[in-house]
């Protein structure tokens, strides 16, 4: 998405601001990456993102994605561990794909099925910390090339920023509370999936709409997505009220 300069400044301004937020005080995992997918969008040349974190298994799992077509390709991923985000996430360094019509070799399911997808390019960055990588930050884009060397350098800081905020030593004494936290951002994502699906279907629209009507009633009511989630799994909130 291109954005005049201005603008593009006031909007990176605001992405940090709120992700150095987490820094000091408590915050949502979930919430916080599904705004870093967002920013991504809104901030670099790129169509969509996703956001992979590592269980405390370490095998990676979908955290947040900034439409549905960017998840189930990320859920692909995951299911065949073939693709950027695999080989990213493996290696702890960026994984540049100017064009997926030349990867068949390397990912001979993951290419085609992302060409299917309306995706041409991949970019996947690591969300590490000095040796230690929790999950991965990847942009898809609808045509062949690559970001501009400082759209890259933004992607990377938002996803260091993110990556230090889930790491912040205050919050996180032992690796065991790591993975406990990385567990509950998981399990998260699980209600707000099922969440999603109620209210879809109740309302008979798209899963999209769906994320923003519990997103926005998250927001408005100063509760943390999971919450509202669970509530609406749970039946205690009626689905009516989110509209």
């Amino acid at each position: 998405m291109t954005t005049a300069p201005n603008q593009r400044e006031r909007q990176l301004t605001q992405a940090f601001v709120t992700l150095a937020d987490s820094l000091v005080a408590e915050f949502d995992v979930v919430d916080m990456l599904d705004r870093l997918a967002r920013y991504c969008v809104d901030l670099l040349e790129t169509s969509a993102a996703g956001l992979l974190l590592a269980d405390q298994r370490g095998n990676l799992r979908m955290v947040a994605a900034s439409n549905e077509g960017t998840r189930m390709l990320e859920l692909f991923q995951l299911q065949n561990e073939e693709g950027p985000c695999a080989d990213c996430f493996r290696d702890g360094r960026p994984v540049i794909v100017d064009d997926v019509r030349k990867a068949n070799d390397r990912w001979p399911r993951f290419s085609p099925l992302a060409e299917a997808s309306g995706f041409l390019s991949v970019h996947a960055l690591p969300m590490r910390l000095r040796s230690e990588v929790i999950g991965t930050l990847n942009v898809f884009r609808e045509h062949t090339g690559l970001l501009t060397e400082n759209d890259v350098v933004v992607g990377q800081a938002l996803a260091d920023v993110a990556t230090i905020s889930i790491l912040q030593s205050r919050s996180i004494a032992h690796g065991e509370m790591l993975a406990e936290q990385l567990q509950t951002a998981l399990q998260s994502r699980i209600l707000i999936e099922q969440a999603k699906g109620i209210l879809a279907q109740r309302n008979m629209s798209s899963v999209t709409a769906a994320f923003e009507r519990l997103r926005g009633f998250s927001r408005s009511n100063n509760r943390r997505l999971a919450d509202v989630a669970a509530d609406v799994v749970d039946g205690h909130v009626d689905p009516a009220l989110l509209n």
